[in-house]
This record gives C-alpha cells, sequence and structure tokens, in this order.
C-alpha cells in the first residue's frame, strides 16, 4: 500500500497557470509524480464537464484545487464541492485549495473544501504580483498605460511563487494539515503605487489612470471579451477592491517561517529578466 501512494501522482488543477505551473515543477524537482489537470493535458479535465474529472484524478493521492476562472465567479462554490467530494470518494488524502480574500462565494468553497473529509489546507490569497507580468494587465504595462477604475485603495499583492512554496509545504508536512493560511505581501500599495514601481524597476515611462467603471466595462467588451468574464471582471475591480481587504496577514510567515515577499524585489526581478521591456 505505502509503495502504491508513493507512486500516486499529486493531481495540480490549473497545472499550465500562474501558482498551478510553479507547484508542479516544485513537485517534480523534488522527484514526486505530478499530473496536469487542464483542458490540454491527457486525460483531460475541464471544470466545465463533470464527466472529465473522475479520469483526471484516477489514482492521484492528492489535489491542487485552482477554479477557474475564479472562486468568484456564481456557483463555483458548489461546483468545487461536488468535486471534493468525489476526490475524497475516490480515495484524495490531501486537497490543497487556492482561494481568494473578501470573495463570500470563495468563502463558501473553502467550507465545502472543510467539509469533504479530505485532510485540507487552504491558501487564500491577495492580488498576485504576477497579473502584471503574466497576466492580462501585463499588455497594459507594455503600451505604457494600466487604466482601470480603482483609485487608492490599498492591496497587499501577494507572489506566486509564495504561494507555489505554501502549497509544496502542505502537500508534504502535515503540519500544514487543518490550516488556513491567509496570504499576502509584506505592505499595502495601491494599483498607482505598484505602477510606479513597476516604471522605477524596468527605467520606462508606464503611467498608471483611474478611469470609471463604464469605461473600463466598455473596454473590456471592445476586446471581444465573453459577457461572464466581463461580468466577473467588473466585480473583482468594483467590488472586491472596496477596501475590505486593505490590511496585511501572516499566512506567508506561519506556513513558511520566513516573510513574504515585497513588491519592489518581484518587480526589480521582472525587469531583469526583460519581460516588462528596456527604458524607452
Amino acid at each position: 500500500m505505502q509503495s502504491e501512494l508513493a507512486n500516486a501522482p499529486f493531481l495540480i488543477l490549473g497545472g499550465t497557470g500562474k501558482t498551478g505551473g510553479r507547484i508542479a515543477e516544485r513537485l517534480a524537482a523534488r522527484g514526486l509524480p505530478v499530473r496536469i489537470g487542464s483542458r490540454s493535458a491527457s486525460p483531460a479535465f475541464d471544470w466545465t464537464d463533470r464527466s472529465s474529472w473522475a479520469a483526471a484524478f484516477q489514482g492521484a493521492r492528492a489535489v491542487y484545487i485552482a477554479f477557474h476562472p475564479d472562486l468568484a465567479a456564481p456557483g463555483a462554490a458548489d461546483i468545487v464541492g461536488d468535486f471534493a467530494r468525489l476526490a475524497v470518494g475516490m480515495g484524495a488524502r490531501r486537497l490543497v485549495l487556492l482561494s481568494g480574500r473578501g470573495e463570500p462565494e470563495a468563502q463558501r468553497a473553502e467550507q465545502a473544501v472543510i467539509a469533504s473529509g479530505a485532510d485540507w489546507t487552504v491558501l487564500r490569497c491577495s492580488w498576485f504580483m504576477q497579473n502584471f507580468s503574466e497576466a492580462f494587465i501585463v499588455d497594459a504595462v507594455l503600451s505604457g498605460e494600466v487604466a482601470l477604475p480603482v483609485g487608492d485603495v490599498g492591496e497587499p499583492f501577494v507572489d506566486a511563487d509564495d504561494i507555489a512554496d505554501a502549497a509544496v509545504a502542505a502537500f508534504t508536512d502535515d503540519r500544514h494539515i487543518g490550516q488556513l493560511y491567509e496570504m499576502t505581501g509584506p505592505r499595502l500599495l495601491s494599483f498607482r503605487d505598484a505602477v510606479a514601481e513597476i516604471a522605477k524597476a524596468s527605467g520606462r515611462d508606464v503611467r498608471f489612470t483611474e478611469i470609471t467603471a463604464a469605461e473600463f466595462e466598455a473596454g473590456l467588451g471592445a476586446a471581444g471579451l465573453p459577457a461572464d468574464l466581463v461580468g466577473l471582471l467588473m466585480m473583482l475591480f468594483t467590488e472586491v477592491l472596496d477596501g475590505r481587504n486593505a490590511h496585511v496577514a501572516d499566512g506567508v510567515e506561519r506556513a513558511l517561517g520566513r516573510p513574504a515577499r515585497d513588491f519592489r524585489d518581484y518587480a526589480a526581478a521582472v525587469a531583469a529578466s526583460g519581460a516588462w521591456g528596456g527604458a524607452e
């Protein structure tokens, strides 16, 4: 039985994403078996196709649950709860959930995972620093203007590498069972502050512009985004970024025994990599 468990893979849902990809790399580097859960994997995993769930899970010992498009989406908690119960019924020993701060639907999903009967760990995370370099905001940074419908509310941006380190720790050390880690960076920055730090680190002329919610929604529509994704982004920028999360937490230090990475260090590393281009 022990040898069977040793060969059982870790299923990483969203295993090609910002956190999942990092987790998969770290587990593989330890010589641990990894299975990627995504629509492009084999077997494929698709949150919208429940018939794909069992085949993707088959034989796995543990699962990293990253819901697409976001746990804040309506109905996400019910879907995650159904998956968690299926995983436990098929022999899952450990579930690690990527959750979000200040999102009622995300917190419902946390409760569903906790109630599943698995050994669970919840990583409740603030906005990722990597949204400025690996997600939709990077194009705006490269254009020289980041225009968003958010004022000077503070956000404790968290590093995806800290999240990945915490997830791997949760998979490999029993002391993390039953723990909810609220993960943030070490200080508050507004989006304006963050863009200023990116401009300084990269040597580029990048500015932040506050726009209205209506202007933001019109821009998303003009870009051809589907209505449900537009609605989700509007909710995240106009509701979740209302100051409810304007405080730091100690989840990174509790999970890893070290301070959380600062946005300034993140910006310096990305700038050095050339991902934002050189000075204009």
